[in-house]
Parts: C-alpha cells; structure tokens; sequence
C-alpha cells in the first residue's frame, strides 16, 4: 500500500469509539504498518502503527524510527504522522519522546514547559532554509494529555490535509527530508542533551581533573553569562563562550558527515568519527576562546593539550592515533600555519557565523578555505 493511500484510508476509516480490538478495520491496518514493505521509507528506517492500547488513542499516529537513532517512542528522538482528533489533517513531526520523561516531570504543565524547551534547542541545530518550511505548530484539536504533549514535543512538522493530499511523490519527498533533520536533531540530541540540568553545579573531586579549560561533557551551555565551577580548593569562574564554541561545531560537522562525541571522552573537548570514510581513525578536537585578541595563548594551550591527549590516545584505544583539529572562537592569523606545520588543523567561527579553517581542515570537509 502507498503512503498516501495509507493516510487517506486511516482517516476515512479511524473510529476512536471502535475500541483497539482485532476486527476493527483502522486499527487492524495500523498493526499492520510494521509489515508493509512498500512504503517509501528511508533506508535504515521502520515503521509500526499506533491506535491505543486498551481504548483507542483520540490521535491515531504512524511512527518511523531510524534503526541507527532510535526504535522506540517512549524517549528519544523519532518521525511521526500524527492524526489530529477530527481526521481532517494528519501532521508529519519530528518527535521527542514523551512517555518517560513524566517521571522527571510528573505535573503536566513542567512537561510541557521542557519538552518545548529541548524543541528549542533542537530547532536551533537545523539548517535554516530548512527550518523554514517545517516550522509549521501543531495542534491536535484535543484537550487530552498525550496529544498537547505531542503538540509541545514537535521539533518541526509539517501539515497535510485528508482532502487535499499531496501526490506519493511529494510525500516520499518530504519523508526523505525528515529523515536528514532528524539524522541532525540527533546529533545536537547527543551533543547536549545528556547535560545536566540548569544551574546544577560541576563538582571536580581532585587536581588531575582541571584542565585550562573545562570540556562540554558533563554541562549543558544555556547562555552567554559565565558561571562557576566547583573545585577542590574554592570556586573558579568559567566562560561559557567555549561550550557554546563546542556545541555549535558539533552540530556544523554533522552536516559535514562526522560524528560528534562528547560522552565518555573526558577530558578531551570532542571527537570525531567519519565511519563512511574512514573506520578505523577518529579526529581529536580541542576548543579554545581567544579572548581579547589574544591568539597566543589559546593555541599554546591547544597545541599542549593536543600532543598530550594523543600520545595517551593507545591507553584504551586499539586503532591508530587521531588526526588533531585546534578550534578557535575567532581567526588566528599566522598561526593557522604554524599549526599546519606540526600536523594540527586549526579551524575558526567567521565573523557571518561560519567556519573557516587551514588547508588541512579545508581537505577533510571540516571548513571553507580562508
């Protein structure tokens, strides 16, 4: 069966009174949506039909999960075309995951509340030509629990009315785009969201975890004000400039066909994996502010802090030693090709919001030449 006539046929045939039992025409077709082998899903992408369990769901919904991000609904990051409570229209979202986050924030109006805080900030990482045209609200015409949370958990959607329906082509069109913004909110997803909660302070239990600066894992940037960091010995002012500094890279280098990891890599700011190209060696990044113009200081400290990390690199890692990459917040003049001359990469943020880098980093996608 066809997307669209799926679509049309849910629609025409949904009845939330009908209940969820075997027998029921819409709700039979939705259990079978997990075995339809012709509809035009992405590659690596499922599907499975969701009708209620126990009473019918007010807002039918068809869920399509990258098999590499995510398989389930209850949390993370999925596709949906969701039905709105009349039938007239059904929506293709970007979707966070509800279901577990109600134990974090059991009042519905807090659910609410962060769930279109992270859509905020997930909306953030898209390309904006594309943010553009799924920037369309949700609203599902029902006043029941989970369809307002589906409403604020929608990080970009897109509208289809029943009565006007775009042609399959369009619709496996619009399905393949989709499928490239979630691939991008995931990544930003990974980036931040495993962070720790606002305000919630940085505890560094002894000297040999205070590098010159402090790492994106393990915090979650907010704004631009600087904050504090506990550490043994007294309170020490930090910069968010760098956080910010990692956390737009990540999300640039995702479109560039990296992967960016923070997770388990502490000290070190962020690294990269690209396994479409090259499996067996990642890309070790180092984040540094160059603060009031000040160049020297922070590629020193780039340059340190790289040749340490990746002489160390063979302690856990069996795979050869990564590529090094200096990332600046601003140009660094001649020391661009100083870096290029000791086999480090050096890329820095433009003044229109881009990034610009040396030869080496031009050559690995990273950047635009300077």
């Amino acid at each position: 069966m066809h997307l669209r006539d799926l679509l049309i046929r849910i629609a025409e045939t949904y009845d939330p009174k009908a209940g969820t039992a075997s027998g029921v025409s819409a709700q039979d077709l939705l259990r079978e949506v997990e075995g339809m082998f012709d509809l035009p899903l992405p590659h690596g992408f499922v599907a499975s039909g969701y009708g209620g369990k126990g009473s019918a769901s007010s807002t039918p919904w068809i869920g399509v999960f990258g098999k590499a991000i995510n398989t389930q609904a209850q949390e993370g990051l999925y596709l949906a075309y969701i039905f709105d409570a009349t039938l007239a229209s059904v929506t293709l979202t970007l979707q966070q995951g509800v279901t577990k986050l109600s134990d974090e924030y059991p009042k519905l109006g807090d659910r609410l509340k962060e769930l279109k805080r992270r859509a905020r900030r997930l909306r953030a990482g898209i390309e904006p030509e594309l943010a553009l045209h799924w920037a369309h609200t949700p609203a599902f015409r029902s006043k029941l629990e989970r369809p307002r949370a589906y409403e604020a958990a929608s990080v970009a959607a897109r509208r289809y009315e029943i009565a006007s329906m775009p042609e399959e082509e369009v619709l496996a069109g619009d399905l393949l785009v989709a499928s490239l913004l979630l691939r991008d909110a995931a990544a930003g997803h990974r980036v931040w969201l495993q962070q720790p909660t606002e305000n919630e302070p940085i505890v560094y239990e002894g000297e040999s975890h205070l590098p010159a600066d402090d790492p994106l894992d393990g915090f979650r940037p907010n704004d631009s004000s600087d904050y504090y960091v506990h550490i043994k010995g007294g309170r020490r002012r930090r910069e968010r400039r760098h956080e910010e500094l990692i956390k737009d890279f990540g999300l640039h280098v995702v479109t560039c066909g990296y992967q960016p990891i923070t997770q388990g890599m502490y000290p070190r700011d962020l690294v990269l994996r690209r396994p479409a190209v090259e499996r067996q060696r990642s890309w070790l990044v180092e984040g540094k502010t160059v603060k009031r113009g000040n160049a020297t200081q922070a590629v020193r400290e780039a340059v340190g802090q790289l040749y340490e990390y990746s002489y160390y690199w063979h302690e856990k890692r069996s795979e050869p030693k990564p590529h090094l990459v200096a990332l600046f917040t601003e140009d660094i003049g001649h020391y661009a090709e100083y870096l290029e001359e000791r086999g480090i990469a050096s890329i820095w943020r433009t003044e229109g919001g881009g990034w610009a880098g040396s030869p080496t980093a031009v050559s690995w996608d990273l950047a635009a030449a300077a």
